[in-house]
């Protein structure tokens, strides 16, 4: 039995709705438990009003959560070509797992949402692989056995660092199928890639 955390931030829908696809594809693999949460909102509540945030009522997690997990997989809508601040303060709260190594050798990946296809969508994914990295987890992107990526039919999202969408200058689009079907493929692989390491030989030993 290997547990995933799909970890999200989402203003308008976008994120979400990709996460929701994410836990969707690692629920189909035998022997997998996931949980959906997001992180805390920093924004105030008439701020959010103002600007047409989504309302969101899925659990908040803390970050001693993480330590819970086999595999953790973070979605976050690209912010001038990195993560959003929700996620960058949720992870910078993380210093104590950090400290103890307390998520060295499990799965990580990283999907986003961005609202241009050049606005930045690789480098969000590949700068919050950065923090992962620290943690010493294991890296896992969206190989192209994802044949989905390569599709030049249309706007969509993903690159092999991860998942991904295109909303829109607006937020006007919407995830498209192959969107979704590599969110199903990223989980999926991520919940394979966990069980696979959760009954290896434990990779927390000091040298």
């Amino acid at each position: 039995m290997s547990r995933i955390l799909v970890l999200y931030y989402s203003s308008y829908g976008h994120v979400r709705t990709l996460a929701e696809a994410e836990a969707e594809g690692a629920r189909s693999v035998p022997g997998t438990v996931v949980d959906i949460r997001r992180v805390p909102e920093t924004v105030p509540e008439e701020v959010r009003k103002g600007a047409g945030y989504v309302e969101d009522d899925t659990p908040v997690a803390a970050p001693a959560d993480l330590a819970e997990y086999d595999g953790i997989i973070l979605g976050t809508p690209t912010r001038f070509g990195m993560m959003a601040g929700q996620m960058k303060q949720f992870l910078d709260q993380a210093g104590g797992l950090w400290a103890r190594n307390a998520l060295v050798g499990k799965v990580g990946a990283v999907f986003a949402s961005t609202g241009s296809q050049h606005g930045g969508h690789e480098a969000t994914m590949l700068s919050t692989q950065i923090p992962m990295q620290h943690f010493g987890m294991v890296i896992a992107g969206m190989p192209y056995t994802f044949a989905g990526q390569t599709s030049a039919e249309g706007i969509i999202g993903g690159a092999p660092y991860g998942a991904g969408t295109i909303a829109g200058a607006d937020g006007s689009l919407h995830p498209t199928e192959t969107d979704l079907a590599g969110a199903r493929f990223q989980g999926a692989y991520v919940a394979r890639l966990a069980a696979a390491l959760a009954g290896a030989v434990p990779l927390t030993e000091a040298a």
